[in-house]
């Protein structure tokens, strides 16, 4: 399975934004500078997090996005369903049933070992990003690199809006 740029872009301006000063808003602008992302496709997806209830946008001269809630709410699947979708990963599409001795009136998706097998591998993986907040992020990174939270700070204040 492959998922696409913007769930790495959405889950780095996530955490990013929990280094923000409390109630102040960070532009698209200023998020995407901080990686030399493309701003208008980063703002897509701040836009997508922003209708999933995981960021606030506002408007206006001193707008921008901050987190919607707390960063102990906020699980790294959440991010990935608002950029990726809630659609399974793994479709079966029965091909079973075309095959030698194969029945259309047998739902193979529930038989077949291989969309079983996947469907597993998909609650397992789904299962590990649910129980990871960007609480648990923010914490395992301010205890790896502990100037982070500052030069991200730092970072914000002095790009181009």
């Amino acid at each position: 399975m492959r998922m696409s740029e913007g769930v790495e872009w959405a889950l780095h301006s996530c955490l990013n934004l929990t280094w923000a000063p409390p109630g102040e808003a960070v532009t698209a602008a200023k998020l995407a500078a901080f990686y030399s992302l493309p701003a208008a496709y980063l703002n897509k997806h701040l836009q997508a997090l922003a209708r999933a209830g995981i960021l606030a946008s506002t408007s206006g001269p001193r707008g921008g996005f901050r987190l919607a809630r707390p960063p102990e709410k906020i699980t790294v699947m959440d991010v990935v369903t608002a950029i990726e979708g809630p659609e399974e990963a793994f479709r079966c599409t029965g091909i079973l049933a075309a095959g030698p001795g194969g029945r259309t009136d047998v739902d193979y998706r529930a038989h077949c070992v291989i969309s079983q097998t996947m469907a597993e591998a998909e609650l397992a993986w789904r299962g590990h990003l649910a129980g990871r907040t960007l609480a648990d992020l923010k914490a395992t990174v301010e205890q790896r690199f502990p100037h982070t939270p500052e030069n991200t700070r730092n970072g914000f204040a002095n790009a181009r809006a």
